[in-house]
């Protein structure tokens, strides 16, 4: 299965899908468009599937993240939740190893930085935002990656810039998810 975007009815891009291949990548079917058609864009999709068979998926809107489930393999998908305001910046979802989801996104509003929620109950609702850092010099910054390493740590690494003048670069935390 993959989880991507293509182009809405209007020719502008914005409408997430997922598709699946059987023959290791050669050909792709369509699976199911992932909720209505949006007015302004839904994109870059970052998906898990749970030990129950759930799929839960994240989606980057033009100011927020929300979360959509199938149980029946991608077939249909039922709205969960807004997890995040973020100012317009992908999610990365990662499901650990305690059981619960972690979503961590670029902050693209003021204080600037990387920030991280969790959810206990497969993507329904979302805690309060963890702040990995907030000294970003201005609003292009994000694009986020998630780990969970042997010892329970989480790597997440984006991209960062440390003023509005300064080169963009790859940076990383490292955090303990505790509870």
């Amino acid at each position: 299965m993959l989880f991507l975007a293509a182009s809405k009815s209007d020719g502008r891009e914005g409408r997430p899908l997922c598709v699946r291949t059987t023959d290791g990548g050669k050909t792709w079917d369509f699976v199911s468009f992932i909720g209505p058609e949006p007015p302004d864009y839904a994109i870059m999709p970052s998906t898990v599937r749970l030990p129950d068979g759930a799929i839960i998926t994240a989606i980057r809107r033009r100011e927020w993240i929300e979360i959509w489930r199938s149980d029946d393999g991608a077939r249909s998908w039922q709205f969960l939740t807004k997890a995040a305001e973020t100012g317009g910046n992908p999610p990365s979802m990662i499901h650990l190893r305690d059981g619960r989801l972690t979503l961590t996104y670029g902050y693209r509003l003021k204080p600037f930085g990387i920030r991280a929620k969790f959810s206990s109950d497969a993507g329904g609702t979302w805690g309060e935002a963890v702040i990995l850092r907030q000294d970003g010099g201005t609003w292009d910054l994000g694009y986020p990656r998630t780990v969970q390493r042997s010892d329970g740590k989480l790597v997440t690494v984006y991209y960062f810039a440390d003023s509005l003048d300064s080169e963009r670069y790859i940076a990383a935390t490292i955090w303990d998810p505790g509870r």
